[in-house]
């Protein structure tokens, strides 16, 4: 009976991850599969809000290598990469809102679109990151040789990044306090919230995860580090 289904299905599985075997019971790897990624739009808004307010005190650390580039240029690459991995995170999970927005998932499209101001610097914000980021790596890679192609498009993307993530980060700081923080009993978003718990190990998992493919690709890259030790590096 599809009441018996229900019921038997483990709270926070989504309907779609459910899949009972032969005795009516849902299978372990629906189970576990599905409890790491439940939380439904909640979930998502709090891993884009942890994994921002991770990137904020990396980029803190970043900006004092910026204004000490030259004794701290092995610091500022190992960190430039190292924050490649939630960066990716960051897109991933803002990426994934849209597209199940603008796909017309029930859930998505009942919690609405970003505002429109937010949703016009996006594009900005998206395209600097990419840009500044893969401008480094690539300095980083060819060595001093590509400074006067490269380091331009490095220190315009630069401040551009800078302007509009600033606004992106100042549009988004009650937002930012509102998910960290727990809701109370009795909120009306307490279904959510119990999702939310319910995806709590999955995202703590995609955080982690993100930070040490950060700090692997950072290790990997230090051999590229040479070049630029016994080049002068002008400040951004």
């Amino acid at each position: 009976m599809a009441f018996e289904s229900q019921a038997s299905r483990p709270a926070g599985l989504a309907p779609e991850d459910y899949r009972p075997d032969k005795a009516g019971e849902p299978s372990a790897r629906a189970s576990r599969v599905g409890r790491l990624t439940a939380g439904g739009t909640d979930g998502n808004e709090r891993l884009t809000a942890t994994t921002g307010l991770v990137l904020l005190i990396l980029l803190a650390i970043l900006g004092v290598t910026i204004l000490r580039i030259t004794p701290l240029l092995n610091e500022h690459m190992f960190l430039g990469v190292l924050l490649i991995g939630p960066i990716t995170l960051k897109l991933a999970s803002t990426g994934y809102r849209f597209i199940r927005y603008y796909t017309s998932e029930a859930r998505y499209r009942r919690k609405g679109p970003p505002a429109t101001p937010l949703r016009l610097l996006a594009p900005i914000v998206v395209i600097s990151t990419i840009v500044v980021f893969a401008s480094g790596v690539a300095l980083m890679l060819i060595g001093p040789s590509s400074r006067d192609t490269l380091l331009p498009i490095h220190k315009i993307s630069f401040f551009v990044w800078v302007a509009a993530t600033a606004l992106h980060v100042l549009a988004h700081l009650a937002d930012l306090r509102r998910v960290l923080m727990p809701r109370p009993p009795g909120s009306t978003l307490l279904a959510d919230v119990e999702g939310s718990r319910t995806g709590r190990s999955g995202r703590a998992l995609a955080l982690c995860g993100a930070l040490l493919a950060g700090v692997v690709l950072g290790i990997v890259s230090i051999s590229q580090f040479a070049p630029w030790t016994h080049t002068h590096f002008p400040h951004h």
